[in-house]
């Protein structure tokens, strides 16, 4: 369930959220949960294919009969519309301005999954304080409710967006790749998140690894077996693999603004790692998982 703090002071203005499109004050709630299984994907550096895995994987779990709520939390940089080949009339922008509400926003993607759409080069969202980042949560609290799962497409890096929202978050998978700059940029990252678990006193789950653009399944299994070793030695931190995706022409169109290639050969070597991706997420709201959040 949602976990959200409420000042007892405070709490006859609950109803000024952003969902009502009224700004004013702060909002009187923190989240620290949602009441939905919250997947965050994110990556240590940008060109990893976190984008495409964030809508195929939302495009996958809609078709198979999911309520999917696809999120584009990389504020400022936002691509999801793009690769998704929708053109939304509003976005967080929007609601965050008391234009809309958030619900307002929402956008019907492939396959049914809705996405609530951000901005590209709003220079206010990409230096988005505290108190910005949680009139967002909060609205994406109230918006979840109806959903079965939220996937947030964070943003690559270190920075205080990405370690916000990934302390919400019941699982962060982090993409990479084969790459030594990629795993090392995803070190740092798991790095980043460790340290600020400690210092800021708020439990960022351990990252799930997505290795992507790989040769084949030898070539994922002994990036992720490296990055985990590295962790283990200098981190309390022991990421697992949660799956893979081959370097294919595919994946490569649909980061590129072309349909998610979930939507094309069933029995690709794409779409079955998708799969398997898939049905391990889906025991968050289906297994024993679902009950134990993190």
């Amino acid at each position: 369930m949602s976990v959200i703090e409420m000042s007892p002071e405070n709490s006859q203005d609950a109803s000024a959220t952003p969902t009502t499109g009224v700004l004013g004050e702060p909002p009187t709630r923190r989240v620290r949960s949602m009441p939905v299984p919250f997947l965050l994907i994110t990556g240590g550096k940008g060109g990893v294919g976190k984008t495409t895995l964030a809508a195929n994987l939302g495009v996958h779990l809609a078709r198979g009969g999911h309520r999917v709520l696809l999120v584009d939390l990389d504020l400022g940089l936002a691509d999801l519309d793009l690769v998704l080949s929708l053109r939304p009339r509003r976005t967080v922008e929007d609601a965050m301005a008391g234009k809309c509400t958030f619900s307002d926003c929402l956008v019907e993607g492939p396959g049914g999954l809705s996405l609530l759409p951000a901005a590209s080069g709003d220079r206010q969202l990409v230096a988005t304080d505290a108190e910005r980042r949680n009139r967002l949560l909060v609205g994406l609290a109230e918006l979840a409710a109806d959903f079965d799962v939220v996937i947030g497409d964070g943003a690559s890096g270190i920075g205080p967006d990405v370690m916000t929202f990934a302390a919400v978050a019941d699982r962060v998978l982090l993409v990479t790749t084969p790459e030594l700059p990629a795993v090392t940029d995803a070190f740092g990252l798991i790095k980043a998140m460790d340290s600020w678990s400690r210092e800021c006193e708020e439990e960022v789950p351990t990252p799930s690894l997505v290795i992507n653009l790989c040769a084949g399944y030898e070539e994922a299994q002994a990036t992720a077996q490296r990055l985990k070793k590295v962790c283990e030695r200098f981190l309390a931190r022991s990421p697992r693999s949660a799956g893979w995706l081959p370097r294919a022409a595919s994946i490569g169109r649909s980061g590129a603004g072309g349909d998610p290639f979930v939507l094309g050969e069933h029995k690709s070597l794409a779409s079955n790692c998708l799969h398997q991706l898939a049905g391990r997420l889906t025991r968050l709201w289906e297994g024993p998982a679902a009950a134990t959040g993190r």
